[in-house]
Parts: structure tokens; sequence; C-alpha cells
């Protein structure tokens, strides 16, 4: 009883928590929340308002997010000696304050000292200059950053003559990239929230927005109204997914809003067993669109093939889930006209990231779920930023718009852009951090993103 009051109360705790912390510049703060962006999600947003739906946007991202915009300059003098400063974490260097000038630590002291932008650049410049363009490297992350400072570090880089660049969405939805690229020839996302609300039915992958993307649980408030039925396939029952109190929701804040219907718990990696099994079933019961697949599809024959050398007893040990489960989620997904396939973190963080998510478009394409109202495919993204950071070329294997990095495109943009453009794929994110350790990197920009935390590794990263 008191865990879920607790839970009820976590969002207007969350904005007590948010005014106490932002006490020192409330007028500032508002007009944030109230003119600005929202930097915690992948929405267009225009202060509380989005593009979505009426009402207020509010999620505790952006709230938990605030402070990081309003808190003070910290003194500098406590980065003379930084040992002290090594016990702690992340969250509590995060408190100390926002960094009020360049930082400079020569080799052999033990802290860093202010200087001047001017001689700040100037150190950069004149160390860049001496360094072979094979071995410089850019890395940015997505949270907050804007198009046009992704543009300007890719064309940067590409100045410099390195395609060395990359960007956070590589440790996150770099495998939806690249399958859905492969697939629909499109590498993002076919449908948006606004498709949620009346949409038949809606399958969560690998996905808790609850908890990453609180936003998105207000659609799926309205969604239910609507009639929606959510089904979530993963390996836990998520507390957020069965019951969620949406604050901005006067009858969901009080009553709380039940989120899924119904739940298939799988097995850790076995995404493609219990999407395959349910594919034999839509195939074997004669439940999938041959007009659509006839039109819009490539290569279907060779997936019945495969399937065909699958049995449900091979595909029942490495899902963790019965055939008869299968075919229940089969039968639930015959039964309507219009559904929406989203996933995350649980379907990309594997070595078989690409393939999972191939996996789930094999199921939209199987029934014609792309391409149509209040259907299709969400790589549900987490930050503000991580969408554009590909569009516009602040990856490793493509220039602005989509373009891949080979000879004839180098050139085509070296056209453009007035200097000679490299013609080869540069480092992807953790092929950077192999390079640094092995001894092939000798400067990798930063922009905003702390690699000890992000990845799974950090004693490799400090070696690196």
């Amino acid at each position: 009883m008191k865990s879920r009051l607790l839970h009820r109360l976590n969002p207007f705790l969350d904005i007590a928590k948010t005014g106490w912390e932002n006490r020192d510049q409330l007028g500032y703060a508002w007009r944030i929340l109230n003119k600005g962006v929202c930097d915690g999600c992948a929405l267009g947003t225009n202060g509380m308002r989005d593009w979505t739906m009426d009402g207020i946007h509010l999620c505790w991202i952006r709230l938990n997010l605030l402070r990081l915009n309003t808190m003070p300059a910290f003194d500098t003098t406590i980065l003379r000696d930084i040992s002290a400063l090594r016990q702690q974490s992340e969250k509590e260097l995060r408190k100390l304050g926002r960094i009020p000038a360049p930082l400079l630590r020569l080799a052999g002291q033990p802290g860093f000292t202010p200087v001047k932008w001017e001689k700040a650049y100037e150190l950069m410049a004149d160390n860049i200059r001496q360094i072979d363009p094979e071995r410089l490297a850019f890395y940015l992350v997505s949270r907050g950053t804007v198009n046009e400072t992704y543009y300007v570090a890719q064309k940067v880089a590409r100045f410099l003559g390195t395609n060395h660049i990359d960007n956070s969405a590589r440790v996150c939805h770099a495998p939806s990239t690249t399958a859905l690229k492969q697939t629909i020839g499109y590498a993002a996302t076919t449908c948006s929230y606004k498709d949620m609300i009346g949409s038949d039915l809606i399958v969560f992958f690998g996905s808790n927005p609850a908890n990453n993307q609180p936003v998105v649980m207000k659609y799926l408030h309205y969604a239910k109204k609507k009639g929606t039925k959510i089904i979530c396939v993963n390996t836990f029952k998520e507390p957020g997914m069965q019951k969620y109190f949406v604050p901005s929701a006067i009858d969901s804040a009080l009553f709380g809003t039940e989120i899924a219907d119904d739940y298939f718990v799988i097995k850790p990696g076995g995404d493609i067993a219990f999407i395959n099994g349910v594919l034999k079933h839509l195939i074997e019961n004669d439940w999938v669109s041959h007009r659509f697949i006839e039109e819009n599809t490539g290569s279907w024959d060779a997936l019945v093939r495969l399937l065909k050398n699958q049995t449900f007893e091979e595909l029942e040990m490495l899902s963790g889930v019965s055939t008869y489960e299968m075919l229940r989620f089969a039968r639930k997904y015959a039964a309507v006209s219009s559904s929406i396939f989203v996933w995350s973190m649980g379907i990309t963080m594997h070595k078989h990231g690409v393939e999972n998510v191939k996996s789930i478009v094999n199921l939209a394409l199987s029934r014609g779920m792309v391409g149509k109202p209040k259907s299709g495919l969400m790589a549900i993204r987490g930050h503000s930023g991580v969408q554009g950071g590909a569009e516009v070329g602040a990856v490793p294997n493509q220039f602005p718009g989509g373009f891949s990095v080979n000879p004839e495109e180098a050139r085509r943009f070296a056209t453009f852009w007035g200097f000679k453009v490299p013609e080869k794929r540069g480092y992807f994110a953790a092929e950077m951090l192999d390079a640094a350790h092995d001894g092939k990197l000798d400067f990798l920009y930063c922009i905003g993103s702390n690699l000890f935390g992000i990845l799974p590794d950090s004693h490799y990263v400090k070696n690196a």
C-alpha cells in the first residue's frame, strides 16, 4: 500500500524537488519550461506544449535536467588538485556547477587551471595541426545537442581530413538505423506518437517508456481511452507498464491507468525465436496479408523456407515461450486492422541487435502494418537530438542526408564544401576506444559525454 502511494505521488514529488533545486533561479527555470525546447525527450516541443496532442508537456526527465541549465558556475579553485574529486560519483560532480571557462591540465600537474578562450583555441589548433588526420576522432552526445552543432562538428572533422566522427546513437539505436535502412530503405520511425491514439494494437518489445520516455505514458493513457490494446514482450514485467499515474491527466493522477493488457515474458536474447514462432503461426493459419507482401516486399519465400526449417520445439527452447503462447500472440495480432511496433534498448543492445530489429520489421510487413494510419515501426528514442545526428552526417559511414561514405560521394561533397573530403569510412564509437587502447588515436574531441559512465568497462576506457 505504501509503495503504491509513493508511486502515485512520485510525479508530484518530482515537481516539488525541481522547485526546491531551482529556488535560486525560479524565474529563469520557469522561462526555460514555458518557452524553451524540451531537452529531455525526442519530441519537437514549444515550451510546455508539443506537436502530438493538446495539454501540458512535462516529464520527469525534463524536470531532472532543468538544474543543469540553471545552476551557477563552480569555483575553479576546487580543480587545482583533482585527487579528492576522483572519489565522487558522476552525479556528485555534476552538482558542483557549470564549467565557467576553458580549463587546462598539463602533464604532471595535479589539477586544472582556467585559461582564456584565445589561449585554448591556440593550444588546440597548434596540437591538431601536428596530428595525422587518421589519429583524430570526434564523439558527440545526443542530449540537448541541436542539429546545427552536429552538422558543424562533422564538417570540421572532414575539413581536418577524418571521417572518425560518431554520436551516442551508436550505443543505443544504431542497430535500428542499420536494420531499417536495409529492410524498408528508410532509417527512421515510420509513424508518429499521434498514431498511437486510435491504433488497435501497440506492441512494446524490450522497451520501458514508463522509465525512459515517461511523456509517452500520457499518449498511452489517451490511447487506452480510445480502445487501444497494449502488449509487452520483455524479459521482465515492468511495474510502470502495468499501472502508471499520469500527472497531467486528473483521472490518471488520482486512480492510475492500467497500461499493458498482456505480457509475454521471454528469455534474454529470445526475441527472434519468439517472433519467428509467431510468424510460423501466422503463415500456417493464413493470417498474413498476401497482397501487401506481393506488392511491397521481397524475399518473402526465402523467409517462409527459413521458418519451415525451424521447429516449434527449437523456438520454444530459444525463446523461453511455449508454442501456445506464440499462437496466442499471433491470434491477437491477426485480429486487428492497425498496429504499431515499438522497441528500444532491450532489442538493440545485443550482438544481434540488427537481426532483432529485422525480425520486428518482418512481423510488421507480414500483415501490412507499414505505410498506413495508426500503424508502423517505432524505434523509440530517449534523447532530444539522437535522430538528428545521423541525419546531418555526424556518423563515420554517412555524409549529411544519408549519403554513404565512398569516393564518389566524397568528391560530390568536396564540390559543395570547397575542400578535400576523406573517402573511406571512419571509426564507430567503440572502434575509437579500441584504436585509442591500441595506440592508434592521439586526439578525441568529446562533446557532452562521459565515456566512463556510459560504457560498460570503465577500466578499459581509462587505459585507452
